[in-house]
């Protein structure tokens, strides 16, 4: 599966800083030090509806990991999944009338269009479920020979007893953990069940279902989790410095992925840092597909809005908090956005160095676009209260914004 294009991100004079960033596993920040390649996972979608807000925050906020990283001269090794078979997925198809496979594709290039007009930078392998399928079969099969999973009328569990590291990731107490199980797509009062917090590996050939050959398996389908972490593993390996998504994957996709690839490899911990972006509400709720309370992304381009604006829109609430859409949000970003280019649009200046540092230090701080975003208005409205002979400094303001935030001026 190809990606989108990857918009070209200027070059600044000096060298940025390291990340600094909350992990949510030790619930604190740390300074990630990757080496001289940077290696982030980030969950992808399950396409069966439109990119909305919530999604592009998300990947909004690990562009900015990758700009941070490419700013201090590493290369950055990006791996995002796509969830192209699922329960929803055919659940939407069914009512709709839609074949799933084409309902898949449809929405996979949607969010590709999103993304592209977003300037978010691609991932280097981009990688669908369907695919990654003969690579999952042999890692459950190894989990059900090594104990660590056992069948249950043909379906395949994963034991989370078989991980001592199993919580780690959430900090969760167990009620908690059983609560959000059922709400988020697990099966916890299925009776049998070792633990019922144990997660599905492999699902069994259910009638009028689609399935691939599962060798010792038998027909099915795999998992959710397991999918993840056999691409992150192929691509990646164990120990790679971030996995990220919104904060609802933290339990029990993160968690159960974490075990999963633990106890397959012997190694922990799977990422030296588990990264999560707050959710976006609409009308004081979770912005989200099952509420359809959904504000599209492409539905501002067609109505056409400048990707820009909202860009900017997203950057002005730091990646870890929940916050709420509303046409005020948009309505500023717009107002921000004409008020940068109004001033990078002068031949001459102030002096933009300074700035250049700012931002490099908010971003490297967990990643406080908001403060960056301040330190980019400071200059602006001093731009336009003063006069200066710097003719360097809107073009330099104007590689800061695009290298390190992705808006083009």
């Amino acid at each position: 599966m190809h990606a989108w294009p990857a918009s070209e991100v200027p070059a600044l004079p000096g060298k940025g800083r390291d990340l600094q960033i909350h992990d949510t596993a030790t619930q604190g920040k740390i300074t990630l030090d990757p080496g001289p390649v940077a290696r982030i996972y980030v969950c992808g979608i399950t396409p069966y509806d439109a990119t909305h807000i919530g999604h592009a925050a998300t990947y909004n906020a690990f562009d900015l990991v990758q700009r941070v990283w490419l700013d201090t001269k590493r290369q950055v090794h990006y791996v995002q999944n796509v969830t192209d078979v699922d329960d929803p997925l055919l659940e939407r198809a069914l009512r709709d009338g839609h074949d799933w496979t084409e309902l898949a594709e449809r929405e996979t290039a949607l969010f590709r269009e999103d993304m592209t007009a977003l300037r978010i930078l691609p991932p280097q392998q981009y990688i669908g479920a369907v695919e990654a399928i003969p690579g999952i079969v042999p890692l459950v099969e190894r989990l059900r020979d090594a104990g660590a999973a056992y069948e249950l009328d043909g379906d395949v569990y994963f034991s989370v007893e078989s991980d001592p590291h199993f919580g780690g990731v959430s900090n969760l107490d167990a009620e908690a953990m059983r609560l959000l199980s059922a709400e988020r797509g697990g099966d916890p009062e299925r009776p049998g069940k070792k633990n019922p917090l144990d997660p599905m590996l492999w699902m069994a050939a259910r009638p009028g279902e689609p399935s691939w050959d599962g060798a010792s398996l038998g027909p099915g389908r795999p998992g959710w989790h397991i999918e993840c972490v056999a691409i992150a593993l192929d691509h990646l390996g164990m120990g790679f410095d971030i996995q990220g998504g919104g904060s609802d994957l933290a339990f029990p996709h993160h968690e159960m992925g974490a075990s999963h690839a633990q106890v397959l490899t012997g190694e922990f911990p799977m990422a030296k840092a588990y990264v999560h972006a707050g959710m976006v509400a609409l009308n004081g709720e979770k912005m989200s597909k099952s509420k359809g309370n959904l504000v599209f992304v492409s539905a501002l381009r067609r109505a056409g809005v400048d990707p820009a604006a909202i860009r900017l829109a997203l950057l002005s609430h730091h990646y870890r908090d929940d916050w709420e859409w509303t046409d005020a949000v948009l309505a500023e970003a717009e107002a921000r956005l004409a008020r940068w280019r109004a001033a990078v649009s002068r031949p001459d200046g102030l002096p933009a160095d300074a700035l250049v540092e700012e931002v490099r230090a908010a971003l490297a701080d967990d990643l406080d676009a908001p403060a960056a975003l301040a330190a980019v208005d400071r200059w602006v409205a001093a731009q336009n209260a003063a006069d200066g002979d710097d003719t360097t400094a809107p073009g330099l303001v104007s590689r800061t914004v695009d290298a390190l935030l992705g808006v083009a001026l």
